[in-house]
């Protein structure tokens, strides 16, 4: 028996596994030829910063499957409860200096974009080389501000969703598949 395709059970919160565990580990290996190949000639200036918490887990299998030098970093924000604005609070800055390097910011999901449209400037103030984005998964019709993903994990519909790093209620967030939750009440 293949251990790696069994899916455990879904609990009563959950509806479906939207993207088993062998189909997003064969996505996170596309992703990270695709980086390895586009940052070959870098010299060891990329720098991969997690938005915590939801990333952890992607950016921990991204990065041990990149074949180019870099160094991991994370940083931690919130959006204000219950505002539509977009603001964005920093909770916690990256350790590393930007300067002149080459910079890849590492998403769960984007939803709305704001958080997203928020480290883009800000990054681009430190100086960097450049800056990208990695994305695991895009709810394109949520989008409020236009983002540019440079990598793209998969496209869902816009639903709720959690496991790979993703919570609900800090439940649900080492599932090994994203599943799909039942509507909250």
């Amino acid at each position: 028996m293949n251990h790696s395709l069994s899916i455990p059970a879904l609990t009563e919160d959950l509806s479906r596994v939207l993207i088993d565990a062998d189909t997003i580990d064969r996505r996170v290996n596309e992703l990270a030829r695709k980086i390895s190949a586009d940052y070959a000639d870098t010299d060891g200036t990329l720098l991969l910063v997690g938005v915590l918490k939801g990333s952890f887990i992607f950016i921990a299998d991204l990065a041990r499957k990149l074949s180019v030098n870099h160094v991991v970093d994370f940083i931690a924000l919130s959006s204000y409860k219950g505002d539509q604005s977009g603001n964005v609070r920093l909770l916690m800055d990256t350790r590393e200096n930007m300067e002149n390097r080459h910079v890849l910011i590492i998403e769960d999901i984007l939803d709305s974009g704001n958080t997203l449209d928020y480290l883009i400037r800000n990054f681009r103030t430190r100086n960097p080389a450049s800056v990208k984005t990695a994305v695991l998964l895009d709810k394109p019709d949520r989008h409020c501000v236009p983002i540019t993903i440079d990598y793209l994990g998969f496209t869902i519909p816009d639903v709720w969703v959690v496991g790979y790093g993703l919570d609900y209620n800090e439940k649900y967030r080492t599932l090994p598949y994203i599943a799909e939750m039942f509507p909250q009440a």
